[in-house]
C-alpha cells in the first residue's frame, strides 16, 4: 500500500452545473460557490498533478514537483507575461533543447505532448507566477544543493514543507464537500495512482510492461480506492478493452455530453446526478500521447510487439484507433448522500 499513500494528495475543487445536464440541487450549488477555489489552482491540480505531484518522495516521482518549475523559470527580473508566455511556448511544444530543467530532463525525459486549452494553460502559469505554492519537504534543500547553496531565485516560496509523503488535504472530511467536489476528488485520486504507476512502468521498463501492469493491477488499485473512499469508482467505455468496463445506457449519454464538450472546445466539468438515497458523479477520460502507445493506430501509433501483446491479453479489445484529446470513457463514481 505504500504506492497508494503517495499520490492521495491530489484535491481538486470544481463544481459547476451546466442547463443542458442533469441537474443537482440549488443547494448543493451555493454550497460549492462558497468554497470555489482560484480557477489556476484548480486546473493545475485537475491537469498536472497527475505527474506534478507535490506528494511523492524524491525517489518516487516520475516529474518535477510544480515548485521546481517555478523556482526554475522564474528569476527576479521575470515579468509574470514572461513567465507564462514561457509555460505556453513549452507545454504546446516541449522540446528538450528549450526547457530550462535539464536535469529534469535527464532524469524524467522530455514532457509527452498534450492537448490543452491555451487559456487553461495561461490561468495554471499565472496562478504559479502570483501565489505560493506547495513544495514537498524534500524540496528546499535539494534544490538549495542543485543551485551550489545559492538561495533559489523563484518569486515566493512554496507553501508550507509538506509533512510525510503525501498531503494532509486528504484528512478533511470530504463529505462535507459539495458532492461534484468529493466525486471528483475521489477519481483523480484514483486517476493519479494509475496514472503514476503506469507512466513509471513506460519509463522503466517500456509499454509491454506497462499494458501487463493494466492488466493485473488496474483493477486491484481501483478497488483499493473505493474501499478507501468509501464509494464505488468505476472506468467505463463505450469502446472497452476488457469487457468488465463496458458502459451501461446511462453511462453511454455521459461519454456522449463530453464528446460533445471536447467538440465544441469546451473544458468538461463533473456531471452529478443525484437520487434519494445515492449520488454519482460522472468525469471524462481523455487520450493524451502517451495513450497512444496502446490505444492509437495499430502498426503506426502503436508497435507490433505491443499490439500483439493486447490482441493476447485482450482478445475483443475494442479501444484502438484514439486520437490525441478525445474521450476514451468516463469516470463514474458512487457513493451515499450525506
Amino acid at each position: 500500500m505504500k504506492t497508494l499513500t503517495l499520490l492521495l494528495g491530489i484535491a481538486v475543487f470544481f463544481s459547476c452545473k451546466d442547463s443542458n445536464r442533469p441537474f443537482y440541487s440549488k443547494k448543493n450549488n451555493e454550497v460549492a460557490n462558497k468554497t470555489q477555489q482560484h480557477e489556476g489552482k484548480k486546473l493545475m491540480e485537475t491537469k498536472c498533478y497527475v505527474c506534478h505531484s507535490p506528494s511523492a518522495s524524491h525517489d518516487d516521482r516520475i516529474a518535477p514537483p510544480m515548485i521546481a518549475i517555478k523556482k526554475h523559470y522564474i528569476s527576479s527580473e521575470t515579468t509574470k507575461e514572461e513567465f507564462v508566455q514561457s509555460i505556453q511556448n513549452f507545454v504546446k511544444n516541449p522540446k528538450e533543447e528549450t526547457t530550462k530543467m535539464r536535469g529534469a530532463v535527464r532524469r524524467f525525459g522530455v514532457m509527452p505532448k498534450q492537448v490543452f486549452l491555451e487559456n487553461d494553460i495561461k490561468k495554471i502559469a499565472e496562478y504559479i507566477f502570483e501565489n505560493d505554492i506547495e513544495q514537498p519537504e524534500w524540496f528546499e534543500s535539494h534544490f538549495n544543493e542543485e543551485q551550489g547553496k545559492r538561495k533559489g531565485n523563484g518569486k515566493g516560496k512554496g507553501k508550507g514543507q509538506m509533512k510525510g509523503k503525501h498531503n494532509d488535504k486528504m484528512g478533511q472530511n470530504l463529505e462535507n464537500l459539495p458532492n461534484s467536489e468529493r466525486g471528483l476528488q475521489y477519481a483523480l485520486s484514483t486517476k493519479a495512482i494509475l496514472g503514476k504507476n503506469l507512466m513509471g512502468k513506460i519509463q522503466k521498463e517500456g509499454t509491454i510492461a506497462a499494458l501487463q501492469f493494466c492488466n493485473e493491477k488496474a483493477y486491484p488499485l481501483t478497488n483499493s480506492m473505493s474501499v478507501y473512499h468509501n464509494a464505488t469508482i468505476k472506468r467505463v467505455s463505450d469502446k472497452p478493452r476488457n469487457a468488465n468496463n463496458k458502459a451501461n445506457i446511462e453511462e453511454l449519454k455521459m461519454i456522449d455530453i463530453f464528446k460533445n464538450d471536447v467538440k465544441n472546445n469546451k473544458d468538461s466539468k463533473p456531471i452529478v446526478v443525484e437520487s434519494s438515497n445515492n449520488v454519482n458523479v460522472y468525469y471524462p477520460i481523455k487520450t493524451n500521447s502517451m495513450c497512444l502507445q496502446c490505444h492509437g493506430i495499430p502498426k503506426s501509433q502503436v508497435a507490433e510487439n505491443t499490439f500483439s501483446e493486447i490482441k493476447k491479453l485482450y482478445p475483443n479489445d475494442k479501444a484502438m484507433g484514439y486520437d490525441i484529446n478525445q474521450i476514451r470513457g468516463i469516470w463514474n463514481v458512487s457513493f451515499s448522500k450525506k
